[in-house]
């Protein structure tokens, strides 16, 4: 381990170029200093900064239409989303219409229905009211024969 106070002891100054010697390397160690920062910026760090610069515009214009484009997509998705609801509202109010039309014509063809056979009923019925007179009055007719002849051979 080195020892601290031991080091700056034995470096007291017995002459020119001690410990802390400010002649004139320190001038000439700035100046090369500052010369090596242009040369680096020069070569290295201008374009170093144009290129990210040139990114960094790259990136604001892409960020730019990509916000343009999502701001178009949701003007056509609420426009989409109206015409939409419209023309969910035309079709049920279609459904609707087509509904009662349909509905009027059930009724309109059970009631004509209804009335054929009403009409049909009422003709089956005519026809056997008739039948039945037919029938009764060939009956009368036969009882009387039958009893003409009963009444003829009862009394021979």
């Amino acid at each position: 381990m080195i020892n601290i106070p031991l080091l700056i002891c034995n470096s007291e100054i017995s002459g020119p170029g001690g410990l802390f010697d400010l002649d004139a390397t320190l001038p000439l160690v700035g100046i090369q200093f500052l010369l090596l920062m242009v040369i680096l910026n020069i070569l290295l760090y201008s374009p170093l900064l144009s290129i990210i610069a040139e990114r960094n515009e790259y990136i604001l214009n892409n960020l730019n239409k990509a916000s343009e484009t999502l701001r178009e997509a949701n003007e056509l998705t609420t426009s989409y989303e109206e015409e939409l609801t419209n023309i969910r509202k035309l079709a049920q109010s279609e459904i609707t219409n087509s509904q009662k039309i349909h509905k009027e014509i059930l009724e309109i063809e059970l009631n004509i229905s209804q009335k054929y056979i009403d009409n049909l009923l009422d003709t089956i019925t005519n026809d056997l009211l008739d039948k039945k007179n037919t029938a009764v009055n060939s009956l009368d007719k036969i009882i009387q024969s039958l009893c003409l002849e009963i009444e003829t051979k009862l009394s021979i």
